[in-house]
């Protein structure tokens, strides 16, 4: 699969969407990981520690990993990096479908974090090469093909893996296969776009003074802080909470997290566009601090309220993320990589803490106790009245995006 070359100063909806289609697939095999949880649990005979410890493998290496391969890809721009990373999420999925202990889970969760470690930098990098200036759309088609990715991960665990056991992970191996190839072709699109001329940079007398760049960045770490800490307590403990507070099977639980994921890619292709048109900051503010009064009511409703503001939950915590990420490129403007693997990787980092921290206070207080303590995490939204509005800047940096930084 061979991109065609085209013009610099118009979106290239074929680059956007096969960066998302691949996102896509990687995002579906890293879900059934954490959709098969149960399956795992089981048959390992793990504690919701050891849950937590898994995760914080994959999402660990992953944080720790992404920024680094963004600094080096903005230096040294390696467009088949993209292939690559899919290789280790290959690897990984085979191992798993293999693994005969816990320590070896780890590796196997280990394996697929280095996969999305090298995968999601450069393929931010690429959305926005593709953007022709609408950063936040181009960044909300690639962020979506991965929620959707995460959604439909659960449903091939209830329908795939949980009925015919953890064997059965080595046939997505395929899907792995398939976005290999793709994204070979995205790297021959990419290697043409480095070396075209680039165009003129953004004026220097626009960028914030480094004071207030490190302060904006300090507070977007803090807000990010709360999206992720909150979604790792739906994303590893959403199909517990539901079997023991509702008394439901797997199966019905794995449904309901389906519910939230497709909210979360809704929310995710909305909030890029919306940025674009309203301003990064209001997106920001209304997405994060917006969702604090359903939080707050989650642990105390039935089933059915609960679905409907899981939803919701996830709708509006995940308009903020493509706001955030654009936000920071337009913060930073020649590190397009570095920011994008900072941010993607601290949100991978966030999961995998808080996953492992919340399974301790699962163990020892309970599951409830979880999403009572994590419903207060949206209040640190209030923060986001600290952020510069950047819409002068973003106005002006409509200009096409330089292939290398």
């Amino acid at each position: 699969m061979v991109m065609k070359t085209s013009t610099p100063d118009r979106t290239v909806f074929r680059v956007l969407g096969a960066i998302s289609f691949a996102h896509f697939l990687n995002d579906t095999l890293q879900s059934l990981m954490v959709a098969i949880y149960p399956l795992f649990k089981a048959g390992f005979h793990l504690s919701f520690a050891q849950i937590g410890l898994i995760t914080l493998a994959f999402q660990l290496t992953a944080s720790l990993l992404q920024p680094l391969v963004g600094l080096y890809t903005d230096r040294h721009p390696k467009p088949f990096s993209l292939a690559v990373g899919m290789g280790f999420t290959l690897l990984g999925l085979l191992a798993l479908s293999l693994a005969s202990s816990f320590p070896m889970l780890l590796v196997a969760a280990a394996m697929v974090g280095t996969g999305s470690a090298v995968f999601h930098p450069e393929a931010s990098r690429v959305a926005r090469m593709a953007s022709g200036g609408r950063h936040g759309l181009a960044q909300s088609i690639f962020q979506v093909g991965g929620n959707t990715g995460a959604a439909i991960g659960p449903l091939l665990a209830a329908w795939i893996v949980l009925p015919h056991g953890q064997r059965s992970l080595a046939v997505f191996a395929l899907l792995a296969l398939v976005a290999m190839i793709v994204l070979t072709g995205v790297g021959v699109w990419s290697r043409r776009q480095h070396r075209q001329p680039k165009p003129a940079a953004v004026p220097a007398g626009l960028a914030l003074p480094k004071g207030r760049v490190k302060a904006t960045l300090a507070v977007l770490l803090a807000l990010m802080f709360s999206k992720f800490f909150y979604l790792a307590s739906i994303g590893s403990y959403l199909i517990f909470y539901l079997m023991q507070r509702y008394a439901i099977d797997a199966q019905e639980a794995q449904y309901h997290l389906f519910y939230f994921l497709f909210a979360v890619a809704a929310g995710t292709l909305l909030g890029g566009p919306l940025g674009d048109r309203i301003g990064r900051r209001a997106v920001i503010w209304i997405s994060i601090l917006g969702v604090a009064p359903f939080t707050l009511a989650l642990p105390y409703v039935g089933l059915e309220a609960s679905a409907v503001l899981t939803v919701i939950i996830g709708f509006l915590l995940a308009s903020a993320f493509p706001a955030i990420v654009v936000y920071a490129q337009e913060l930073i403007p020649g590190r397009i990589g570095m920011v994008s693997g900072l941010f993607f990787g601290f949100a991978f980092g966030l999961a995998g803490i808080g996953a492992a921290v919340l399974g301790q206070v699962a163990d020892r207080w309970g599951i409830d106790t979880v999403y009572q303590v994590c419903a207060f995490l949206p209040l640190i939204g209030l923060l986001a009245v600290l952020l510069p509005d950047l819409r002068e800047r973003d106005a002006v940096t409509l200009a096409p995006e330089p292939a290398q930084a």
